[in-house]
């Protein structure tokens, strides 16, 4: 795949990365606790019915300097034997409020560093939420691992307790670049355990890369992405490095050594992006990428590819989700909900039988269409129009007036050769798919007069 250089440098620009929409940046601070709880039981009248349960542990060993997520540095054992309770206690104060007759088709474990904590705090957890709430017939049950962490032992008690998924934060395998962003090493040879994964044929193993960290070249590089190939995981990500130390300082650290230009950031994921498919992956998305006959690579094919906070799925393993833990993100059909960042009023809160959700922003009928829209471009990478209209009972008209889209922003894309737009059909082409940021954002009216500060979309 070969990138154009000039639309890169057009369109590489800050851009909402649309894990949900509105993105988290326009929640609001909340106020009126009640309107919470309402929306939590009114989830039980909408769709999806399954339920999607997000754990996060915020704990790891030592801190990633390219990290964005939510952590927190720490081997207090009080503190996390604390913290392990106050889940329990948040899915006790969870279970009465959603219907008995919801099943859990996703639970989906991260952070942090969700294997850092012992296994026995894993099977706690695990087993309250089982004998809380039923399960459909083959749940998606997925933990984000470091192998800094991971034993086989571990994995085989993953496996008792019905884990099916396990993806693997690798980034590079070259340990000038781990050691210059203070990656921790694997605890066992990386090829050692993912051969004892595969032992278990039900288990599903994806593997996670970046690309824009210091010392990253095309040479080192490729032979990270075919040793990865040749692994042979169901799954890879190659994400971009988001640089944002105005959010993570310390991100700020990583420019002494050098960051890629852009020029050599897009280098590196074309060759990825090469190797990967030579090696037959099927590109999912922006940066993922499927054997074929993964689940994600069928829905694709049949445009029944779906995504929220926690990555890409299936329409089959979607479910509104309801996340316990510090900054945890409640994705509902009407709601989004965000727990407190801080383990203090986290722990407080729940003791004191009250949910601690700091921010949330509640989705109109408008805004559930644009976001249905964008997610049809960031997972299907097509849209129909008229089915959206007969989905919504509007005219095709009236859903181009909501979105506010100018139809000459898509006729450049049309010939720039990103996208083809026919007969209210949008279909995104090969190239197109690394612009769909772009093209999702010309969809999205708070786009028009933004304010907010985004991540640059390549």
């Amino acid at each position: 795949m070969k990138i154009d250089q000039l639309l890169y440098q057009k369109y590489n620009k800050p851009t909402p990365r649309y894990t949900s929409y509105p993105p988290a940046n326009y929640f609001k601070e909340m106020t009126d606790y009640k309107t919470v709880i309402q929306a939590i039981e009114n989830s039980n009248k909408e769709a999806p019915k399954n339920i999607s349960i997000y754990i996060h542990i915020p704990f790891c060993g030592q801190l990633c300097t390219y990290c964005g997520c939510n952590t927190l540095i720490t081997n207090n054992k009080r503190l996390i034997n604390d913290y392990v309770d106050t889940i329990l206690k948040e899915i006790e104060l969870l279970k009465p409020l959603l219907d008995d007759d919801r099943k859990i088709s996703q639970i989906h474990w991260g952070g942090g560093t969700p294997n850092f904590l012992p296994i026995t705090d894993i099977q706690k957890i695990m087993h309250k939420i089982y004998a809380n709430f039923d399960t459909i017939t083959q749940p998606e049950i997925a933990m984000e691992c470091h192998p800094a962490h991971l034993t086989k032992s571990y994995v085989d008690d993953l496996v008792a307790l019905g884990f099916n998924r396990l993806s693997f934060g690798i980034q590079d395998f070259n340990e000038q670049v781990l050691e210059t962003v203070n990656r921790q090493k694997p605890l066992l040879p990386i090829d050692e355990i993912i051969g004892h994964i595969k032992s278990y044929p039900q288990i599903s193993l994806n593997l996670d890369f970046i690309y824009g960290l210091p010392y990253q070249n095309l040479k080192d590089y490729a032979q990270t992405i075919h040793k990865a190939a040749e692994l042979s995981p169901d799954r890879l990500a190659v994400f971009s490095y988001a640089h944002v130390p105005w959010i993570k300082k310390q991100q700020k650290s990583l420019e002494k050594f050098g960051l890629p230009s852009a020029e050599e950031k897009i280098a590196l994921f074309e060759q990825a992006y090469d190797i990967l498919t030579a090696k037959d992956y099927v590109p999912i998305g922006l940066d993922h990428f499927a054997k074929p006959a993964d689940e994600l690579s069928q829905a694709l094919k049949t445009k029944h590819l779906h995504r929220n906070f926690q990555g890409y799925c299936t329409l089959e393993t979607t479910g509104q989700v309801y996340a316990l833990g510090v900054s945890g993100i409640s994705q509902l059909s009407s709601a989004y909900l965000q727990n407190t960042k801080s383990i203090t009023k986290y722990i407080k809160s729940i003791n004191q039988g009250i949910f601690p959700i700091e921010k949330y922003y509640f989705v109109n009928q408008q805004e559930k269409l644009i976001r249905d829209i964008i997610e049809q471009i960031m997972c299907n990478m097509y849209i129909d129009f008229k089915s959206v209209a007969s989905k919504y009972q509007l005219q095709v008209e009236e859903i181009y007036k909501i979105t506010q889209v100018d139809f000459n922003i898509l006729k450049e894309f049309e010939t720039e050769g990103l996208l083809n737009f026919k007969n209210d059909i949008l279909e995104l082409t090969r190239q197109g798919q690394f612009f769909m940021r772009n093209i999702a954002a010309s969809f999205d009216p708070n786009m028009k007069n933004n304010q907010k500060n985004f991540s640059k979309a390549l």
